[in-house]
């Protein structure tokens, strides 16, 4: 082994130990940051009715002209898969012509294993994603801001009422929030939580916030248009985090008239 090649493993070996040394520290030092969303007091169970938490993420009863009961208990095999502080919230909402759209929280405490990309859950629930797509939720308050989100059109199959085996469409909104960062892109949070954990030893407390409801085939536009409007109204009730405020221009014509 030449002098060239024992500087080089020298110098790798040195920036190693350093890279160790800094992450213990940052380890042994770190605080815990404030969520981006609502907390109560309020029990969930599993499904042997054992407490799983405390605490639930906040998502209000109603919303507008929609009523809600909450998603209880808590899967026994996703309790197993996800870290014991994990925080849940959960609600199915109902509109008075029988519209259904479920909404969902997921935070983590100090394990960033509570979050992960809600493709592998939706796959695991026979739905098939035929198209992934960004979009933007203008969104009112506390002042007018685009809620970036990330769409997932789905396809299942469900049995009907005659027995058979019919195609049904979904639509799955979901983004990522935690203490003044939102964002729709999973790499993205990954990237933020570690550059905030290594340069402040401060660690992002991310939920992942998801909203889901079904349609006949061919109806995936409308179906999305009504749950952007359910969003934006439901949205400023639990969520601490807003993003940049835009100009009342930007927002719909009906939006923005009523502002006027």
């Amino acid at each position: 082994m030449n002098r060239r090649i024992i500087q080089i493993v020298t110098g790798f070996l040195v920036l190693l130990c350093l890279s160790a040394g800094l992450l213990l520290h940052v380890r042994s030092n770190y605080s815990l940051a404030k969520p981006g969303v609502k907390l109560v007091n309020e029990p969930i169970y599993n499904e042997r009715t054992n407490i799983v938490s405390e605490v639930t993420a906040y998502l209000p009863a109603s919303v507008g002209e929609y009523t809600s009961s909450r998603i209880e208990p808590v899967a026994l095999i996703e309790q197993a898969m996800l870290p014991p502080d994990t925080i849940y919230g959960r609600r199915i909402y109902t509109a008075p012509d029988g519209f259904q759209s479920m909404a969902h929280i997921v935070l983590m405490g100090t394990d960033r294993t509570s979050i992960h990309k809600p493709q592998y859950c939706l796959t695991g629930q026979g739905e098939t994603i035929v198209k992934s797509e960004v979009i933007s939720i203008p969104v009112l308050k506390p002042h007018p801001y685009d809620l970036k989100a990330m769409k997932l059109t789905t396809q299942s199959y469900r049995r009907n009422r005659a027995g058979e085996m019919v195609p049904v469409s979904g639509v799955f909104i979901y983004w990522f929030v935690a203490d003044g960062y939102l964002t729709p892109d999973h790499l993205k949070r990954m990237w933020l939580m570690a550059k905030e954990f290594i340069t402040t030893g401060r660690l992002q407390r991310w939920a992942y916030v998801a909203y889901f409801a079904n349609c006949s085939v061919g109806k995936e536009e409308a179906l999305t248009e009504r749950l952007k409007k359910f969003i934006a109204d439901s949205v400023p009730e639990y969520q601490l985090t807003t993003g940049s405020a835009t100009r009342t221009a930007n927002l719909p014509a009906s939006e923005h008239l009523a502002r006027n």
